[in-house]
């Protein structure tokens, strides 16, 4: 199966297509791939991405997810079983305010160990003030609500508080 809708112009649905000759593929299954970056963070970097040419997270289906969420699962299991990495980073970026610089949705497994040269991701604090973050978590809680079971397969949302 090769990416379903394909886009010319982009380097992952080469590696998809098998096109790519330098790709350092780990893992194929029907719906994701999974490769070494041209460029990695660390040894043992690796990034999954879907098979069908999907932009960005929000294009995303709920079974798409669901199978790139179960590789990146596997690959992460892998990785901690042949690396014995101290920690491990799922990073997956969507839109270029966020870094992503290929628009093909893929998540970055990045193998860490103590003092690496990846170093902090986050910041160590921030600077919001309380009525920022409560603005920020009242609108996203209502975006939740407005969500409602119906997205939650296993059983009812529990209460807000």
């Amino acid at each position: 199966m090769s990416s379903v809708g394909g886009e010319a112009d982009c380097p992952f649905c080469e590696i998809v297509d098998r096109d790519d000759p330098d790709a350092r593929e780990v893992y194929r299954d029907e719906h994701t791939v999974a490769f070494f970056p041209t460029e990695p963070a660390v040894l043992g970097h690796t990034m999954v991405i879907p098979r069908a040419h999907v932009p960005d997270i929000w294009h995303l289906s709920d079974d798409q997810a669901r199978q790139l969420s179960v590789t990146i699962l596997r690959i992460a299991n892998a990785i901690r079983d042949s690396l014995h990495p101290d920690g491990l980073n799922v990073i997956q970026s969507n839109g270029e305010a966020a870094s992503q610089s290929v628009m093909h949705v893929h998540a970055h497994l990045v193998p860490r160990t103590v003092g690496d040269r990846v170093g902090r991701i986050w910041p160590p604090e921030s600077n919001y003030s309380e009525a920022q973050k409560d603005d920020a978590w009242e609108t996203l809680r209502a975006a939740c609500r407005a969500i409602g079971t119906a997205a939650t397969p296993a059983g009812p949302l529990p209460p807000a508080v």
